[in-house]
């Protein structure tokens, strides 16, 4: 199984829209992220993205893109300060490859639950609208396979 921690791409400031929607830089960084992941022959079963417009619209553009057979979904557990202990009790009864669209430091805490058995580690560090590919082996173990961040996606 794999799971692709993604976050969510730059939004604009508060004070200039307090719903924070995607600023432009950050449907350009998606974009081309996306594009470029959908290339890799990635089959993904579901995206689920927290409760937050800037989820929403970055998991859109990952759809767009990555055409999860069972489309996208609002979920909750993906908030900023959720537990991460949430969604590691939710990927044991998930088999398929699924991409979670949130926020640090949630996804930062996630990852390093998954990896190392404590949230507070800190061994990933997530980059807006990058993506981390983790993969659980047979034994239930997980592994950091790859990261991708715009900054490292040509144009």
């Amino acid at each position: 199984m794999f799971i692709y921690l993604v976050q969510h791409a730059d939004a604009k400031k508060e004070e200039i829209d307090p719903a924070r929607p995607l600023s432009e830089k950050g449907r350009q960084d998606i974009k081309k992220i996306a594009s470029y992941v959908s290339q890799l022959n990635i089959k993904v079963y579901k995206i689920f993205h927290s409760l937050k417009l800037r989820a929403r619209q970055t998991a859109e553009i990952l759809s767009e893109n990555l055409k999860p057979i069972k489309g996208i979904s609002e979920i909750d557990g993906l908030a900023p300060l959720d537990d991460p202990n949430i969604w590691a009790e939710r990927l044991k009864d998930i088999p398929d490859d699924i991409v979670l669209v949130g926020h640090l430091p949630h996804l930062g805490k996630l990852s390093s639950l998954l990896l190392c058995g404590n949230a507070d580690k800190n061994v990933v560090s997530f980059k807006m609208a990058g993506i981390v590919c983790l993969k659980k082996d047979d034994t239930g173990a997980w592994f950091l396979q790859w990261m991708l961040t715009p900054e490292i996606v040509a144009e």
